[in-house]
């Protein structure tokens, strides 16, 4: 396929309407696309610290895939994971950016994974579907509910291929467990609790400090109000801190959420309440390190269905049964009628009747990397196991569970409208104030 040819066909696809909101004037519009299976994907990675590495192994793997960019404010990673991922494995090294608005500018990227911090994710995700770009997203694919409605609304406006990161809808063996679900293999299934047990010391306190050079603090912060850079607010720490992460339910426990979600085959709630504390530390970290939230569903069901989220910090027992020998211990319950199912990432068992008889199970991992570029080639969003719509709901039921924590009080909720029930207070969390240039826009 000739590269005139990959260019023209692309120009049917996305209108990019919003350019002047990434603050370098009107973007030029993606123009690659495939015309059959052997055709090469040119992807960039966002964000390549941490999960961001596996994006990059997990891409640079797949047959007519090509990692043709890495994008990252930390500049002093580059030269380690060019070496490590690509020259060490016979790869081409890939470009290097610090600036993702610069991707979104190159017309010879096809697509974006995004892994930054949770408070870049949908702007990222938007501003790439503006720009032409099939979108990654990392979990959760937004840092509140509106901003995550708003990348759905992207994804359709620009006719975008968007896949959300929880992997485990790809996992052959858990959609196996959910056809036994649906098939009644417990009967009626009224509760499913995820699970995020994980050991988690204290983060300390640090004090703020300089930017390290060769990091990019301005462009790090993005939509977040500007402070101070602090070691303690930057790689990985980032998730307690409320500005840009969502504590551990946003964090591990929104797996646990989708697949809870999925199992009870509901969306947004009614009614959630949430309790817990940061227990123990005297630290930097401003999110719950216990917390347990309950969502209320009661139109579904013969007398409603109800979801329970718990995250736990320290010791614990393993009320999944599948990770008995691990020190964390994440994973989901559904309770029925006939019987219950535990599931973690990859499996799942039933024990069935009053005795708890051993019934079907299964284990079997997915490459959800794969999924993503199967459905690219197809053209089909519904050739997605976890389409960028199913991820908002399920990231949507972590900010919930968060608002009502924050608030100290149980709140009422639209599902249609998304927002709160006579609840100005609440409604305000919906949402955020987002520094210039970085402001998530209203996508209509």
């Amino acid at each position: 396929m000739t590269e005139v040819t990959r260019r023209d066909f692309m120009k049917k696809g996305a209108t990019l309407t919003a350019g002047a909101a990434l603050g370098l004037g009107a973007l030029k519009r993606s123009t690659a696309a495939w015309a059959g299976a052997n055709d090469r994907v040119r992807m960039a990675v966002i964000g390549i610290r941490g999960r961001g590495s596996g994006h990059l192994s997990g891409f640079a793997g797949l047959d007519g895939v090509e990692v043709a960019t890495m994008c990252d404010v930390d500049t002093r990673l580059f030269a380690g994971l060019a070496k490590s991922i690509f020259s060490d494995k016979g790869r081409k090294v890939p470009k290097t950016e610090h600036d993702m608005r610069r991707v979104f500018e190159d017309k010879d990227i096809d697509a974006v994974s995004v892994a930054t911090p949770n408070h870049w994710h949908s702007l990222a995700g938007i501003w790439a579907c503006q720009a032409g770009k099939h979108v990654y997203v990392e979990k959760p694919c937004s840092h509140n509910v509106w901003e995550g409605r708003q990348l759905v609304e992207a994804a359709r406006k620009h006719n975008r291929i968007v896949q959300h990161g929880t992997q485990s809808r790809t996992a052959p063996a858990i959609r196996e467990g959910m056809q036994k679900i649906r098939e009644g293999l417990i009967g009626e299934v009224y509760m499913a609790k995820g699970m995020c047990y994980k050991w988690r010391d204290t983060i300390g306190k640090k004090p703020d400090a300089p930017v390290p050079e060769g990091v990019h603090y301005d462009i790090w912060l993005g939509p977040a109000p500007e402070r101070p850079f602090s070691e303690n607010r930057f790689h990985y720490n980032w998730h307690w801190h409320w500005d840009y992460g969502n504590g551990d339910m946003g964090n591990q426990g929104v797996h646990q959420m989708d697949l809870a979600r999925w199992g009870l085959g509901v969306g947004l709630p009614a009614k959630v309440s949430s309790m817990g504390a940061h227990f123990m530390f005297d630290d930097d970290q401003e999110t719950p390190n216990t917390l347990i939230s309950t969502f209320f569903y009661p139109e579904d069901g013969p007398k409603g269905k109800m979801l329970v989220f718990e995250t736990r910090h320290w010791m614990t027992n393993h009320e999944t049964r599948l990770n008995e020998s691990e020190l964390n211990d994440c994973g989901n319950l559904f309770l029925g009628s006939e019987g219950y199912m535990v599931m973690d990432g990859g499996g799942y068992k039933t024990f069935l009747g009053k005795n708890r008889e051993p019934g079907p199970s299964g284990d079997e991992p997915g490459d959800h990397f794969a999924n993503f570029i199967a459905a690219l080639r197809s053209g089909k969003r519904q050739d997605l196991n976890a389409e960028v719509e199913e991820g908002h709901l399920s990231s949507a039921l972590c900010h919930l569970g968060n608002i009502s924590y924050r608030l100290g009080r149980s709140l009422e909720f639209d599902p249609k409208t998304e927002r709160f029930i006579g609840d100005a207070e609440a409604d305000a969390m919906l949402s955020r104030n987002y520094r210039a240039p970085f402001v998530v826009p209203s996508v209509v």
